[in-house]
């Protein structure tokens, strides 16, 4: 079976279990576990930030990083496709207790202008507008990046408005090697950045939240409260390190295969429209009266899994368990499906 529903189905390498299983590890509660805090120190010097902390998911950073920059009532301003907003379990509002406003935005990105638009006045009928989450790369846009310009825009109407700036670059790797712009410039433009370790660069478990060592504090203590200390993470935190030091620069491979099914399935005459492909994340589009359920049945008729996007959208994610091999047997395998 080729399983291109994620890129967070990926098995560690031999290469990261030797590395996991060799890990010096102690008590990351206590902040003596010396991978976990190799790991933070790595990720914080490469984004030019004080400070990282390391957590289970790319779910409890961003909700940490809502919770330390906000309080109760206050407005996150989000693309209405965001993943902090759809696939979160509500956790803004729980957590947080906080009110969303969502925006519009070609293949799930906002703008400086949008975002200026949005925010509340002075007005105890609104909710205090407060944060500004953008989501680099883009799930819901097909894996679209964000152009470094815009954010510089945005960030520049945060600063003019009392508005804070989080990134949730659970992909953000994808666009940093699809572009060649410097991490640090990034740390510079952001209050907070959440990178994931489990999708594309292949660690098992594992995200981390950069900010300010003040904020970082804090997340410290949300962390607790929301039961992510885990204790002996070194042995994640290594996959973790092993991922950056070996798995960034191949991510181009993965972009390269995604346009290729891209094309590939832009030739099938039941799909009505390819979206742009980026990075590793292919959206197809079927025809009027072709379900999603349909097409996702037949491919695993054929061996092939991914998963429904939203009404006649099917979704491809291409990962470092997906070979050049598989993308061949993939070839062969939707050229089998009947369009009738």
């Amino acid at each position: 079976m080729i399983d291109l529903r994620s890129d967070t189905i990926t098995k560690p390498t031999p290469e990261m279990l030797q590395a996991m299983m060799t890990a010096e590890v102690g008590d990351d509660v206590f902040s003596d576990d010396p991978t976990v805090n190799a790991l933070q120190s790595k990720v914080a010097l490469l984004f030019g930030m004080e400070e990282a902390i390391y957590c289970p998911s790319g779910t409890m950073t961003n909700q940490i990083a809502m919770r330390i920059h906000t309080r109760p009532q206050d407005e996150v301003i989000c693309h209405k496709y965001s993943h902090v907003y759809l696939y979160e379990g509500g956790g803004m509002m729980y957590n947080s207790m906080l009110s969303p406003k969502l925006l519009e935005g070609k293949r799930g990105r906002v703008t400086a202008e949008m975002i200026k638009e949005s925010i509340n006045p002075d007005d105890i009928h609104f909710p205090n507008s407060k944060l500004v989450v953008l989501e680099n790369t883009m799930n819901k846009g097909g894996g679209a990046i964000y152009d470094i310009e815009e954010i510089k825009k945005i960030r520049k109407v945060c600063d003019e408005h009392n508005l804070l700036l989080h990134l949730d670059g659970a992909r953000f790797f994808n666009a940093l090697v699809e572009t060649g712009e410097d991490p640090q410039e990034y740390g510079s433009l952001f209050d907070s950045i959440s990178i994931c370790f489990s999708k594309g660069l292949g660690a098992p478990v594992g995200s981390v939240l950069l900010g300010s060592k003040e904020k970082i504090k804090e997340a410290r203590r949300v962390r607790k409260v929301m039961g992510g200390g885990m204790r002996q993470a070194g042995y994640l935190a290594a996959a973790c390190i092993h991922a950056l030091d070996h798995h960034v620069d191949r991510l181009n491979e993965d972009h390269i295969r995604a346009k290729k099914i891209g094309n590939l399935l832009d030739e099938l005459p039941f799909i009505e429209e390819i979206m742009p492909v980026d990075t590793n994340i292919v959206i197809a589009k079927l025809n009027e009266g072709k379900s999603e359920k349909w097409f996702l049945d037949e491919l695993e008729r054929n061996e092939i899994l991914a998963v429904g996007f939203g009404k006649g959208l099917v979704r491809f994610v291409t990962h470092l368990d997906f070979k050049e091999d598989d993308l061949e047997l993939l070839s062969q395998a939707v050229k089998k499906i009947s369009y009738s």
